[in-house]
């Protein structure tokens, strides 16, 4: 008697099928999901309006000159590092070290290019890290000190890791918008 063995490896095929299935969907469930709000809004939002988002930062800059003191690093109104990944700022970046552990001090102004006075702003801030949401630290107006309109306060960060610092600054309904990676040692 000739046994026919095709029935079982189509049951062997659907079986390890069946079971990928059921790992991919029970590994990806226990994954941690942390939703990208870069400039503080929707992936989505920045997706669909990124050419104004870029737009919105030429006419910023054209009025305006942002000044942002991260400890003892001076940035501007940048968003360059939005293309790179994490891994590619590791071995390019000028923007490596930036923070410490512990107390990091944040400073801000705007001055108007016409008169060259310095400008009251609107701040919203975001220091997250790149792999998670657990540790952001939400910067508005309600976290600094406004001496002669230049806006500071200190931030802890209190890990080892690499670090988004996104956000907005508004003057007069102009926004400028910010996006920097950095790393904290």
């Amino acid at each position: 008697m000739k046994r026919n063995y095709w029935p079982l490896l189509f049951i062997g095929i659907f079986s390890f099928t069946f079971g990928m299935i059921v790992w991919t969907i029970v590994s990806t469930s226990k994954a941690s999901l942390d939703e990208d709000r870069s400039f503080l809004k929707k992936y989505q939002e920045v997706d669909k309006h990124y050419n104004e988002i870029m737009l919105s930062n030429k006419e910023f800059n054209k009025n305006y000159d942002l000044v942002l003191y991260l400890n003892s690093t001076k940035f501007g109104l940048t968003t360059q590092d939005i293309k790179y990944s994490q891994r590619v700022l590791e071995k390019k970046s000028k923007h490596k070290n930036v923070l410490n552990i512990g107390d990091n001090n944040l400073k801000v102004y705007v001055i108007d290019k016409k008169t060259q006075e310095k400008k009251t702003i609107k701040i919203s801030l975001k220091i997250t890290k790149s792999n998670s949401n657990e540790s952001d630290l939400i910067l508005t107006n309600n976290n600094f000190k406004n001496t002669n309109k230049e806006y500071t306060t200190v931030l802890k960060i209190n890990e080892e890791n690499n670090w988004n610092i996104t956000g907005s600054f508004e003057i007069d309904g102009n926004m400028g918008y910010i996006y920097i990676k950095t790393n904290a040692s």
